[in-house]
């Protein structure tokens, strides 16, 4: 189960032309910037990731505005975000500090997710998949995505049962700030 002190929020390339090439990727984005919104709120490390954003744009905005000012943005040419230097020493340095578990989402799923996802538990990270922040351009993709990802040993997880995990009761001091964010 997902604990506020063991996480990070990974965000894998939910960029301007990507978003608009899925077709769901509008939603994708909103349900991502919810987990950003939370994760800001509970003090979550966040990290978001740029795949070649010179021709696919960069984060789109209504996830920008969502993020932690301390959330750290890398550019990648790698599929998996794990063969980035700056990508992977950041999660080294979160994993010395007690971080194990991920929240990870993004775009593509059979693709930068995977390849990512598969990387972040062959480093012995807890990986939570998002399915509903997660989007491919066809569903055949996505589909068979999320169960390679499955099979790799990701718990495949929802937005929702995400932010009552980290929550863990109503009486948490941040409960009704995060209920509000799906309502």
């Amino acid at each position: 189960m997902l604990n506020i002190e063991d996480s990070i929020l990974v965000i894998i390339d939910i960029q301007d032309r990507l978003v608009q090439a899925s077709k769901y990727g509008a939603e994708v984005a909103e349900n991502m910037a919810k987990l950003a919104k939370a994760a800001n709120i509970l003090n979550i490390p966040t990290i978001i990731t740029e795949q070649y954003p010179k021709g696919l744009g960069n984060t789109v905005p209504m996830l920008k505005v969502a993020i932690s000012p301390e959330a750290f943005i890398t550019e990648k040419a790698s599929f998996s975000a794990m063969l980035e230097t700056e990508f992977s020493q950041k999660m080294q340095e979160l994993k010395n500090l007690g971080k194990k578990q991920i929240l990870i989402g993004g775009i593509e799923t059979h693709i930068c997710v995977l390849q990512t996802a598969a990387e972040l538990i062959n480093e012995g990270f807890e990986v939570y998949v998002a399915k509903d922040a997660c989007a491919s351009r066809h569903k055949e993709e996505y589909k068979a995505g999320l169960e390679l990802l499955k099979q790799y040993g990701a718990k495949i997880t929802c937005v929702e049962i995400a932010l009552f995990e980290w929550l863990k009761t109503s009486k948490q001091p941040n409960f009704k700030e995060i209920q509000n964010l799906i309502k």
